[in-house]
Formats: structure tokens, sequence, C-alpha cells
């Protein structure tokens, strides 16, 4: 396809895909439980986090997550005392663990108590074109808290190569406009023309397959290499055609 032919075709799923059907199947549905921007932030960093596996798993564990936390996150974080964290043995996703969730709990106290939320730390760190380096900062205020090694590999670092797929994730909830009822439009201060697409097995395998990148791992500089594309479709919101290229391999096995 030449330019023209590839925005029409994406144009056209994006149509497909991008309304309030997605999230019959999608864990965005757990953030859409809650209308306080905070517990907003926060069950969608936690469900972000774990989104990775089978789709059902994802929402059934969120919803997990959500439940141990009394279905408030934001008042758990900020209010919980250290016996309210044993609630959280046993709870596992894959390799997310109970000793996962306590860390992300208190670096989330750090962050709402000590940087001013989520929002913040986002928004003072970042250069105009991307959000790596905001990403690369807000890993640095939870890693302040006391935490285990292990624990660090649920916050990848795109500055080392990483394509932090489920942090742009999250970015893409908090930012994109909330004009379809999907994503949230939260934060004000970034722009979708600052996001990178969520880059997994999906989106990886049907940009490749419409030449957009050719490098066969999904990594950061495939990363860079699909931002760029997106940015020639559509340079204010590049990230609306993750919707496309994740529908088109998930659904229809393109």
């Amino acid at each position: 396809m030449n330019h023209l032919e590839l925005k029409s075709f994406l144009d056209a799923k994006v149509h497909q895909y991008y309304n309030k059907n997605f999230m019959l199947s999608d864990p965005l549905q757990i953030p859409h439980l809650f209308e306080l921007k905070e517990d907003i932030e926060i069950a969608g960093l936690l469900t972000a986090t774990i989104s990775w596996g089978q789709r059902p798993t994802i929402i059934n564990n969120a919803k997990r997550m959500m439940s141990l936390m009394d279905h408030a996150p934001y008042d758990f974080v900020r209010h919980h005392n250290e016996s309210d964290l044993d609630r959280f043995a046993g709870f596992v996703h894959r390799t997310f663990n109970s000793d996962d969730l306590v860390f992300f709990v208190r670096g989330l106290r750090c962050i709402y108590e000590e940087h001013d939320g989520l929002e913040q730390v986002f928004s003072k760190h970042h250069n105009d074109a991307y959000l790596h380096q905001a990403i690369y900062s807000f890993r640095s205020c939870m890693f302040s808290v006391a935490h285990q090694r292990r624990s660090e590999k649920h916050l990848s670092n795109p500055l080392h190569n990483s394509a932090a797929k489920r942090l742009h994730m999250f970015l893409r909830w908090m930012i994109r406009p909330a004009d379809q009822g999907i994503d949230f439009g939260l934060w004000k201060g970034l722009k979708p023309s600052q996001l990178s697409c969520p880059l997994d097995v999906h989106t990886g395998n049907i940009a490749r397959k419409l030449g957009m990148i050719d490098r066969k791992s999904n990594d950061r500089k495939a990363l860079d290499q699909l931002d760029a594309a997106l940015r020639l479709l559509d340079p204010e919101d590049p990230v609306r055609y993750d919707y496309a290229l994740f529908g088109l391999g998930i659904s229809e096995k393109f």
C-alpha cells in the first residue's frame, strides 16, 4: 500500500474498532468502574501493569485487586495501615505477586503524598515529542520506596531499549480524549501527539505486515519506527491507530 491507501485502510479500521464494544473484552473496563480521577489513575496503572496474558484472566485479577482495596483504590493507597497489606497474601498474576502489589501501593502513596500525584510526576518530566523521559522519572519516584529488586521488572524502562508497552497503554488511557467514552482524557498537561503506541505481539505483527516496522523484536527501536510511521498518518493523535492495529491482530488474524 502507498501512504494514502494505508491511511484510508487504517482509518476505516479505527472506525470499526474504536467504540464502546471494545471495552466488553478489554482490561480498560476496570478503570471505567470509577469516577474519581485518582481512583481511575490507580485502577488504570495497576490494571495496565498486569496486562499480559489472556484478557479474561487480566480482567478477573484486576477486579480482585480492586476488591482487595475495598473498591476505593485512592483511599486505600493514602490511608492504609501496614496490617491492611496482609490481605494481599496469595495474590498472583503470572509473575506479578503480592510483594509486587505491596510495592505498588507503597510507591503510589509516596507519589500522591510527596509528588502531588501521578499526573504531576509525568507532566513535570517530559520533552515536547515523547514521554520516555517521563516514564523514567515515574519509575525513579516509585523506586524511591523500599522494594524488592524483583518488582522493578514490572515497570519497564524505555531508556534501556524497552518498548514499555504497558506504561504506554496506561498513558494512552489517561491522555487521549474521552470523546468516544473509551480513553479518559484526564491529563490536560500532556498531549496525544506525545504518546507512543503500546507495542505488543498483535500490533507488532500487523505493523510488520503493513511495512511500518522491519525489526523482528518488539523493542524500543521497533517502537521508534512504529511511532514515526503513525505520526506520518496523524501527527496530532498517532496512537488512535493502536485500536486498528490491535483489532486487526486479535480479532481478524490479519
